[in-house]
């Protein structure tokens, strides 16, 4: 008897090796495939672990005789403990910090009010529409639990055609707004979870909207906090006067705390660890030595790079997922009208705020430079209609036990999120490209000139070495293409949010966390003699 279990035991844990290799060589192809396809820039590595994915699947499912499709069962914690923070931290460690906030209330606006009006029109679209279908086991904390499963976008494949050197209004509005909108969709599907919805009133309707403020801004100060801690412990102890190893290892640690101390006390680690990564850009990652700098660079950029191929990987294999589609096989039709109702009321939703409030925003700007154009809103209403990896997980989160489903109304939704996701990705993926060149026809010098280089989905090979700070030879640059914006900033330097801050922080936060100017003395190292290059 026990030497059979053992024998069961041995055969599971040998059967999880192989499944493992077979993944990490699936993902070796998926970037070298990805490499070979980076000079017509049709595709990227989302698309291409996609493609790589459902053909695997296939493949799986012939030799197991229909049985299973995927290697891996999906696990909520892989996703939201392992998965997912690199890539968001990485997101904030990664962006240009002076567009960001130049913008920050036009982000915020599409990112967070722009999130909700998608997420109460996607809702009351699938009440409306579901209850008229008969789609059974489906409550009313499930239908908004739709609306913000589909409202988190993910604008991985225009990111990778816009750059934000030429067009940093646009590419600061569409990052922005995805990683706030992704962050605002996960905090509206926890507040969703912690209510009893089945009798709403004004008092829980109240209830929902103070916990989400306060999911909202206590997220955001325990990203901010976690960050400084790490600049302040960091600037103080002068780790790389023994070991730069230290260094890039308390960064990254103490970015992957600021996610698990959410978790920890039910915030949102995406908020969090987005704003950690901000932080430890602006202020820890100038006061480590300079190989520290390249190398938490490339660390961070790196894991969250793998991270994402391995969700479309994934993705892509589930899409095959016999159990599921079993499930609700009787009803192949029925199916796919939700998936098309569900790809139109996301045309809807994204409609229904980015023009209306991109008309808002115009109105506060006086120069014209700063006004968002027609071609630029198509742009980013175009951007957020893919559904990615958030959107799976949430997903599985709301209609699956640890992957799997026997409910025919949570197998259906399970199975038209991965439809939508897949259409999604691939169909207007593969549009993206021709729309932006017709939309944007500046760009097209651009995307020769870079087809030789190396990008990712979140490109962030860029500003790899600027981190968002431009040097005086980078604002040179700049004064020249858009002099407008140097003139103002000269002429009205006291009207101006980003002056304010500037003179906070260089009397206040840089002297107590260090930051750009700062550089640690380390003998014999580089740092001394040519930290001046980083700052």
């Amino acid at each position: 008897m026990a030497i059979g279990i053992l024998n069961s035991v041995l055969a599971s844990d040998h059967g999880s090796v192989v499944s493992m290799n077979l993944f990490v060589a699936l993902l070796c192809g998926c970037i070298v495939i990805g490499h070979l396809l980076e000079e017509s820039r049709w595709m990227n590595e989302s698309i291409t672990a996609l493609a790589i994915g459902v053909c695997t699947g296939v493949v799986i499912l012939l030799t197991t005789g229909g049985k299973s499709s995927h290697l891996l069962v999906f696990s909520e914690d892989l996703f939201f403990i392992y998965l997912l923070p690199p890539i968001i931290f990485n997101a904030g460690f990664q962006v240009k910090k002076k567009q960001f906030f130049r913008n920050f209330m036009t982000i915020m606006l599409f990112g967070a009010v722009g999130t909700l009006i998608s997420f109460g029109i996607i809702s009351v679209g699938a009440i409306e529409i579901f209850k008229k279908m008969n789609i059974e086991d489906l409550q009313i904390g499930d239908f908004l639990a739709i609306g913000a499963i589909f409202s988190a976008t993910d604008s991985v494949c225009t990111l990778q055609i816009l750059n934000q050197d030429e067009t940093p209004l646009l590419y600061s509005l569409v990052f922005g707004e995805g990683v706030v909108n992704d962050a605002t969709s996960v905090v509206l599907f926890n507040a969703i979870q912690s209510f009893d919805l089945s009798h709403i009133n004004s008092t829980i309707a109240l209830q929902f909207v103070g916990n989400f403020l306060y999911l909202f801004i206590s997220s955001t100060l325990l990203g901010v906090l976690t960050g400084l801690l790490s600049a302040f412990i960091i600037k103080k102890l002068y780790f790389g006067r023994h070991s730069t190893d230290r260094e890039v290892a308390l960064m990254i640690l103490m970015a992957y705390l600021s996610y698990m101390l959410a978790e920890l006390f039910y915030l949102s680690g995406i908020l969090t660890v987005f704003f950690c990564g901000i932080v430890m850009s602006h202020y820890t990652w100038h006061n480590v030595t300079e190989s520290s700098r390249v190398t938490t660079k490339h660390a961070f950029a790196t894991l969250s790079f793998v991270a994402e191929i391995f969700i479309f990987l994934y993705v892509g294999m589930d899409a095959l997922d016999i159990e599921k589609w079993r499930v609700i096989s009787d009803s192949p039709g029925k199916s796919v009208g939700v998936s098309s109702i569900l790809l139109g009321l996301i045309l809807v939703g994204r409609a229904a705020f980015v023009f209306p409030l991109s008309f808002i925003s115009n109105l506060t700007k006086k120069a014209q430079y700063e006004k968002i154009g027609f071609k630029q809103q198509v742009t980013i209403w175009w951007a957020g209609l893919m559904r990615g990896a958030v959107s799976i997980a949430l997903a599985y989160n709301q209609f699956t036990s640890l992957g799997h489903t026997q409910l025919r109304g949570n197998a259906m939704m399970i199975t038209s999120t991965i439809t939508v996701v897949l259409f999604s990705t691939v169909v207007f993926g593969l549009m993206t490209k021709p729309i932006i060149r017709v939309l944007l026809p500046s760009s097209k010098h651009l995307t020769r000139m870079i087809s030789s280089e190396p990008s990712t989905p979140k490109s962030f090979i860029v500003p790899l070495l600027d981190n968002g700070q431009e040097t005086e030879a980078d604002q040179g640059n700049r004064s020249v293409v858009r002099p407008s914006s140097l003139r103002m900033l000269l002429t009205t330097p006291s009207h101006t949010v980003h002056y304010y801050w500037r003179k906070f922080d260089n009397a206040f936060m840089r002297p107590v966390f260090g930051g750009r100017g700062f550089v640690p003395f380390v003998p014999g190292s580089p740092t001394e003699h040519n930290g001046h290059q980083w700052q």
